[in-house]
């Protein structure tokens, strides 16, 4: 039987074990794609995730098994675009334990982005998946829940 999972919108007491899940979330990624592509700093996501959170622009939801250890976590952020036609979201990050997943958890935690969206007006959400054959399981979650591949791959440049 599988857990009973509590999602709410993220505290300040989330911070930690959040900021914890994103360096989960990032060594996946580089154990699957063989590369170091993140400089993780626990200290320095919590402190990240807290200042976010106050700006009133970033938003998380926790997600919590039946004994109240968290399973996941859902951030966005509020962004515009002339292309978006207003305000849009962007899912910065969205990370289910692997022992949790296959759940629904995963769906639970975009319902609550899509709800949120829909309460700031906005016009869309947006995510960026990581690269591809490594996690065409995640492609494939998107894609289940509504989400189309537009084309184009994501650029950095440091600033």
């Amino acid at each position: 039987m599988s857990p009973a999972f509590a999602v709410a919108p993220a505290r300040p007491a989330d911070v930690a074990g959040i900021a914890a899940l994103v360096g989960e979330l990032l060594d996946e990624i580089m154990r699957a794609t063989g590369t170091a592509a993140f400089d993780f700093d626990l200290a320095a996501t919590r402190a990240r995730l807290a200042d976010f959170l106050a700006s009133g622009r970033y938003f998380a939801f926790a997600a919590r098994d039946e004994t109240g250890a968290l399973a996941g976590f859902v951030a966005l952020y509020e962004g515009c675009a002339l292309y978006a036609g207003g305000v849009f979201g962007t899912l910065a990050e969205l990370y289910v334990r692997p022992e949790c997943r296959s759940r629904g958890l995963g769906r639970r935690l975009l319902a609550e982005a899509r709800t949120l969206g829909a309460a700031r007006g906005w016009t869309r959400l947006e995510v960026t998946t990581p690269p591809l054959p490594e996690f065409a399981a995640t492609l494939a979650f998107y894609e289940r829940e509504g989400f189309a591949v537009t084309g184009g791959r994501k650029l950095k440049t440091a600033l």
